[in-house]
């Protein structure tokens, strides 16, 4: 069996079949409405700014920026320091008075503030 035949009979369909769950995750992802994200810069406004920035860009040493995060990644965090399987002195408390709604809302405020990244130069 030739390497092109080999890659289009049986790397080829395992390919895709690994593209197309990555595929719909990302277009039910990108389905958040403007709605939901201007809820989360309001939200951001009132319980996270201080720490985290509106813009997502901490103002406080040893804070992480928020803002380019995933979504998935922000809810998953959230919901873990709501329930108490992570910890924190503050964000524990902080995240108690927040809804399911209030956490996809955040996520989606800080994942839709783009970021850059200037690699130096060697």
């Amino acid at each position: 069996m030739s390497t092109g035949s080999l890659f289009a009979n049986r790397v080829r369909p395992v390919l895709m079949g690994m593209c197309l769950p990555v595929a719909l995750f990302c277009i039910g992802s990108a389905q958040l409405s403007a709605d939901d994200v201007q809820a989360g810069k309001r939200k951001a406004e009132v319980a996270c700014q201080t720490c985290h920035g509106t813009d997502g860009v901490a103002t406080m040493a040893m804070v992480p920026n928020l803002s380019g995060q995933r979504e998935d990644y922000t809810i998953i965090q959230l919901e873990a320091y709501r329930s108490g399987k992570r910890q924190h002195s503050q964000m524990s408390i902080i995240a108690q008075s927040l809804s399911d709604q209030d956490i996809r809302n955040l996520a989606a405020w800080y994942a839709s503030i783009p970021i850059s990244v200037t690699v130096p130069s060697e």
